[in-house]
């Protein structure tokens, strides 16, 4: 990616993606879902590395739903053993692109092979500098938001009545500093938001595309990060000229 494209353009610090297309990507083409999901994997590498050309600080990947346990066993288990598998073998993609991974969703919940995987991965990549992946498995909005509370239920400052702000709340969240949303992408063609990061995209610039996830390019997504450039973004406030819209 040019420096003329970084100079001209208002780049995200943090984007979003719902990456949905993968089992309908595969039945066009009369293949299981599992091969869906694996060229899904190609096409996250692929969006990965030009989100850490473009300078993009933080991407969040929704690899794995609260919701998604419902999915078939076979399907299932096949995600839990391509997530495993992908964090442990791709290191060497992390180190050549500087890639920290960090993770939110219920750990717990996960098989413990894989939550070693997540963690081994964290730990290996907390020293890179350049771009944070967020993994977004067994995760759910509604999710996150009830643990927070939760915690915050169990604190001292909860027995001693102490008011409650937005930032008290966030700060229990999976990763406190996680910044806003800047854009949350949707591919697929559905226009939901399907209980991703509902706190974190209060505010976010939303973009949808027909695109198949398999299918979503480098070019489309550079399109549409000139695409969020191009948009006003007032915060509740008012535009230029002064008047709300």
């Amino acid at each position: 990616m040019s420096s003329d494209f970084r100079a001209e353009n208002s780049i995200p610090r943090h984007v979003a993606i719902i990456m949905d297309g993968n089992g309908r990507w595969a039945r066009k083409r009369s293949l299981p879902r599992t091969a869906g999901h694996k060229e899904g994997l190609e096409s996250a590498k692929r969006i990965v590395r030009a989100a850490s050309n473009l300078g993009i600080s933080y991407v969040t990947l929704y690899t794995f739903s609260t919701e998604n346990w419902k999915r078939a066993q076979e399907e299932v288990g096949y995600l839990m053993g391509l997530i495993k598998g992908h964090l442990r073998a791709e290191f060497e993609f992390y180190k050549e692109n500087k890639i920290r991974i960090e993770h939110i969703g219920n750990l717990s919940g996960l098989p413990r092979d894989v939550q070693e995987e997540i963690l081994n991965a964290k730990k290996d990549t907390a020293h890179f500098s350049g771009t944070t992946v967020v993994l977004a498995i067994n995760y759910g909005g509604r999710d996150e938001i009830i643990r927070a509370a939760q915690k915050l239920l169990e604190s001292p400052a909860a027995s001693q009545g102490n008011a409650l702000s937005e930032e008290k709340f966030s700060a229990e969240f999976d990763l406190p500093d996680l910044p806003e949303v800047d854009l949350l992408v949707r591919t697929g063609g559905e226009k939901r938001l399907s209980n991703f990061l509902l706190w974190h995209a209060a505010y976010a610039e939303l973009l949808f595309t027909d695109t198949l996830w398999p299918d979503y390019s480098v070019d489309e997504f550079e399109r549409d990060i000139k695409e969020f450039s191009s948009r006003n973004r007032r915060f509740g406030g008012t535009d230029a000229l002064g008047g709300a819209k």
